[in-house]
């Protein structure tokens, strides 16, 4: 419940955000040219579709509609058939707000029905966050109507620790940034690549701090390890571990259900001894699993850490500044955190490369997307 609550005031933030600098963010760009005078504005482009996620309900929504609504341009979110108590909430604050009917609908509607929306001649473009499939799927659609759209897609963060790193700095953010919202965030910290001088004492501390996690009812502040999502999403995690300690993974810790609990409960889990024939070498754990690899050194680190499909963010942990930045240089990704699990606030670009996604969220970025660049030209 105090994840959420943290949840509820950065989408708030979000909003605050916008509001105070998105008249900025659009103003007309005056051109230096060799004649006549040119500007360039931004024009809203009209009507929005939004595949939104379950995982932070209120953040997601924010982070697409907030910017988008500042531009100009009308919103439509397809909200998770999990949460419609969200989507409602989210549409009656901004209703009580004073906001135009029609500015900002929720829209009902099944999987099978997005590829009609996508086809309607009044959408002009789509941004979805999801799962790779179905960012493939909305892509391919779009695409097919000449019109633009944005992904945010999974991720397998890699958390490197190099020798130099202050080790209960990283051992913290490793554990917050692999068990916040019991590990179902697309930026969690889940590929944790130690440089071997450290490796040993990372591990131990590290365990010790995952053995703490205590699971109860997501209502009560004590509780700290929630539910995942459905009993599907446990199955689907448990069936991962499964497969990949049949590949010759070693569980280090948990690796099951919470058996004295009702729910979803999946076990604070540590494995290692992954190479990369195993499945879990390319696969996204969407919970509480946490993959730990031992390297010999940084270039080794880097390698493995680009050595993914996909490219959403990483870590970098290190007591030297210039190596931390020049290290995230080497990392493929749209977003490297230097001693830090990955954030998110709204003055910061949010979004991958590869397979996690294209296009940027928040920041002055997130409001460029969707708009027009109409260039002004007078002899």
């Amino acid at each position: 419940i105090a994840q959420s609550k943290g949840e509820v005031a950065l989408s708030a933030a979000i909003l605050d955000y916008y509001a105070d600098h998105a008249q900025a963010f659009l103003a007309p760009e005056k051109l230096t040219t060799s004649k006549g005078d040119a500007m360039v504005v931004s024009d809203p482009i009209g009507v929005l579709f939004g595949v939104q996620p379950w995982n932070y309900p209120y953040y997601q929504v924010a982070r697409f509609a907030a910017p988008n609504l500042m531009a100009g341009n009308v919103v439509m979110v397809k909200h998770a058939s999990n949460v419609p108590q969200c989507a409602l909430a989210f549409e009656q604050l901004l209703h009580d707000a004073g906001a135009p009917v029609g500015a900002y609908t929720n829209l009902f509607v099944s999987k099978d029905q997005i590829a009609t929306l996508i086809a309607d001649p009044r959408i002009r473009a789509v941004a979805l966050t999801g799962s790779e499939g179905a960012g493939a799927v909305v892509a391919t659609l779009a695409a097919k109507h000449l019109k633009k759209s944005t992904l945010e897609l999974g991720g397998s963060d890699a958390f490197i620790v190099l020798e130099d790193a202050d080790l209960d700095k990283a051992v913290k953010h490793a554990v917050s940034g692999r068990m916040g919202n019991s590990g179902q965030a697309c930026t969690a910290s889940k590929r944790l690549i130690v440089v071997e001088a450290l490796a040993d004492k990372f591990l131990e501390k590290f365990t010790a701090a995952m053995t703490r996690f205590e699971a109860g009812d997501p209502m009560d502040p004590a509780t700290t390890l929630a539910p995942l999502s459905s009993a599907q999403a446990l199955d689907t995690l448990l069936a991962q571990v499964d497969a990949a300690v049949q590949n010759g993974a070693r569980v280090l810790l948990g690796g099951k259900r919470v058996a004295h609990l009702p729910g979803a409960f999946m076990q604070p889990t540590i494995l290692s001894d992954i190479d990369a024939h195993n499945p879990a070498y390319k696969e996204e754990f969407f919970g509480p699993v946490a993959l730990f690899f031992r390297v010999a050194d940084e270039a080794a680190a880097v390698l493995l850490a680009n050595d993914s499909s996909f490219g959403l963010g990483g870590s970098v942990f290190t007591k030297d500044a210039q190596r931390g930045k020049e290290v995230a240089r080497k990392l493929d990704t749209g977003m490297v955190f230097i001693n830090s699990a990955a954030i998110s606030t709204p003055e910061l670009p949010f979004g991958g490369v590869k397979n996690s996604g294209y296009g940027r969220e928040l920041s002055s970025a997130g409001i460029q997307e969707f708009v027009n660049k109409k260039l002004i030209y007078a002899a």
